[in-house]
């Protein structure tokens, strides 16, 4: 089963919880009395950048009737429509440029360029996701209802069809996160009726039909002559576009040591524990500048659900100071390479199509499903509560992660 109780698990003692939440609340403040001049340039650049970038493009598919002309106008929408989606729609909508009282750049006001109605992914996603993180049954990113990823979720006969449903979903991408706020998996269990469902079909139905009248009719009619061509410009575009996206998203949430939660764990939450949860259940993967910029940032998923309305732009800054939290308190930072960690997240995918009973390890222990019971030894709990005195180091999840990997080793040898 998922984690029940984070701070055994986590192997600190509330005095360590409520003082790491303590030092969170330092960076958050020392980030809201730090913005200024430099944050606004940096979204304003932004911004013109991905009209100039779209606008290029539309302007060079009027002669994509000729090879060179249609790659270049499709690199240039692809990568248009990827910074509008990465790290303008996505953290504009969070309420990271609030704080400017600009209603050009407000998550009030900002519509996407994608499918899904600005007004139900703040609910979906900044309300239901960044609030529930990965508390299985509670958050419906936990397999946006369609994948099985977690040994928590109960195994079905159309499970089978896990890597099926993940290539469809990467590929038609912005179409799933617009169906996902009809909450499929609540529909299934009754949990939501289907006029309510019906309900919020109707307001996806219209974005999906202005978004794809804009596409594939408009722009394409724009071009004339070409507008086969333009058309199939635009289709590309956006399928690199979802593939991007999905990988980003995927990496963020999927791979080995993003753990899952309990509803049990939640009753008794409050704000420390609640940024552990989202410390213990994110992953990042390693970036440079461009791919930073490229994955809206969202390269430093941990940071980003530790401070989901601060600026996308000072993650790398908030990144140091949080690695080095983790390092005080012997927890996980969960990284790697970018194809790395989505091997991990498809590994898990292809793997939980088949029922527990065909798969190895618990579903305690095993490299996508964790609890505390993970480090039960004979019957009691290990813990590792405070300093080693041998060492003077503290003992925490990252070190009980190191002896626990230590003790299958000597296992296999004997």
């Amino acid at each position: 089963m998922a984690i029940t109780d984070i701070d055994v698990y986590a192997h600190l003692t509330e005095s360590d919880v409520e003082t790491l939440g303590a030092e969170l609340d330092a960076i958050r403040r020392d980030i809201e009395e730090s913005r200024g001049v430099d944050d606004a340039r940096y979204i304003h650049r932004t911004i013109a950048l991905q009209r100039g970038l779209a606008a290029g493009g539309r302007v060079v598919l009027l002669f994509s009737n000729h090879k060179p002309a249609w790659l270049v106008g499709t690199a240039l929408l692809s990568t248009a429509k990827i910074i509008e989606n990465m790290e303008l729609g996505h953290n504009v909508m969070h309420g990271q440029w609030d704080w400017m009282n600009d209603p050009e750049i407000h998550s009030s006001s900002w519509e996407w360029d994608t499918t899904c109605p600005s007004v139900q992914w703040k609910h979906s996603h900044n309300y239901i996701h960044h609030k529930y993180t990965n508390i299985v049954g509670m958050d419906d990113d936990v397999g946006y209802g369609i994948l099985r990823v977690t040994r928590d979720q109960r195994w079905e006969w159309w499970n089978v069809g896990n890597p099926l449903y993940n290539a469809l979903l990467a590929v038609f991408f912005q179409h799933g996160v617009a169906l996902h706020h009809l909450e499929v998996a609540k529909l299934r269990t009754g949990q939501k009726t289907y006029r309510q469902a019906l309900k919020d079909l109707r307001l996806i139905g219209v974005k999906e039909v202005r978004q794809n009248a804009k596409d594939y009719f408009i722009y394409p009619l724009a071009s004339g002559p070409n507008w086969k061509t333009s058309l199939t410009a635009n289709l590309t575009a956006n399928l690199i576009r979802n593939l991007w996206a999905y990988m980003v998203i995927f990496c963020g949430h999927f791979p080995d040591g993003a753990e899952k939660f309990t509803t049990d764990e939640f009753e008794n939450e409050d704000r420390p524990r609640w940024y552990l949860r989202q410390m213990l259940g994110s992953a990042n993967f390693r970036a440079g500048p461009l791919m930073r910029f490229f994955s809206g940032n969202l390269s430093h998923q941990i940071e980003h659900h530790l401070f989901p309305d601060l600026p996308s732009n000072r993650y790398e800054e908030i990144a140091v100071r949080v690695r080095a939290l983790c390092d005080k308190y012997d927890l996980p930072y969960t990284t790697g390479s970018l194809p790395g960690q989505y091997l991990l997240t498809f590994r898990t995918i292809a793997k939980l199509s088949l029922p527990n009973a065909l798969l190895r390890a618990s579903a305690d222990d095993a490299p996508e499903t964790a609890s505390e019971l993970r480090f039960d030894v004979r019957g009691g709990l290990k813990r590792h509560f405070g300093v080693d005195p041998a060492t003077g180091r503290r003992r925490g999840l990252r070190t009980a992660l190191r002896e626990l990997a230590d003790s299958r080793v000597a296992a296999t040898q004997t």
